[in-house]
């Protein structure tokens, strides 16, 4: 389990980003968080990929618990690529093409032929027209497509993904959907951040909603239709209204 533990984080004194943030992502579900913008999502991941350092909390993977404030002179060994992280700005490589991108990571963690995992994400995720294009050459929505396969190429056993699937199409929202279904029925934990709320419904076993840095409700799916506060039934209106 990937469990962060009341965390608290702030970038300047006074400015609180997080407050006493407490959330579970299991190996065998989904967790979707969403949330207006702002509220500290992005930060929470950052947080939970060990990227970030709270003021306080801890963050546990299985049975390894990293708690801060962090000693300044102790060891720093985080988990990756157990777990790895999807961000919005995708970091793909300009002087590699997509196919080259998604290799270099996963070479420098194994030997041998990979081919084989890699022609099946590709056939997956509808890659073959554009693997061995630069990125340069590529829509958003193929880069996005490409930088998943190179987190999937890791085998990770948690995976977080930030807004992963925001410029894609209905059919290629619809495959990601598919594919990582597949990936909890084999015991790998996702946590995704998303503000596509038909993506949630149908992806998640855990929703969590966030506002002003705090966790305000939390449930199973159906909360999106019956929500148990006023802040997320205002959300949700807003969305509506909006779309």
């Amino acid at each position: 389990m990937l469990e962060a533990r009341h965390l608290d984080f702030c970038y300047a004194p006074g400015k609180p980003i997080l407050k006493d943030i407490s959330l579970q992502v299991d190996t065998n579900g989904i967790t979707v968080l969403i949330g207006p913008s702002g509220c500290g999502k992005t930060t929470l991941l950052r947080c939970m990929a060990l990227l970030e350092s709270p003021q306080s909390g801890e963050i546990a993977v299985d049975d390894e618990v990293f708690r801060y404030p962090w000693p300044k002179d102790a060891p720093f060994t985080p988990p990756w690529p157990k777990l790895t992280t999807v961000f919005q700005q995708l970091f793909l490589w300009p002087h590699l093409t997509l196919r080259e991108n998604i290799l270099l990571p996963v070479r420098r963690q194994k030997s041998g032929s990979m081919n084989g995992e890699l022609d099946a994400l590709i056939e997956a995720f509808d890659m073959k027209e554009f693997i061995d294009n630069y990125p340069n050459e590529a829509s958003l929505g193929q880069r996005q497509r490409v930088a998943l396969a190179r987190a999937l190429m890791l085998e990770p056993r948690y995976l977080l993904l930030d807004e992963i699937t925001s410029a894609l199409d209905v059919e290629q929202i619809a495959k990601i959907l598919s594919y990582l279904k597949t990936l909890r029925g084999k015991h790998i934990g996702i946590f995704i951040i998303t503000h596509l709320l038909g993506f949630a419904r149908h992806a998640a076993d855990q929703v969590v909603f966030m506002a002003s840095g705090e966790i305000v409700e939390s449930g199973g799916a159906d909360i999106l239709k019956n929500p148990q506060t006023e802040r997320l039934g205002q959300f949700l209106s807003v969305i509506a209204a909006a779309s």
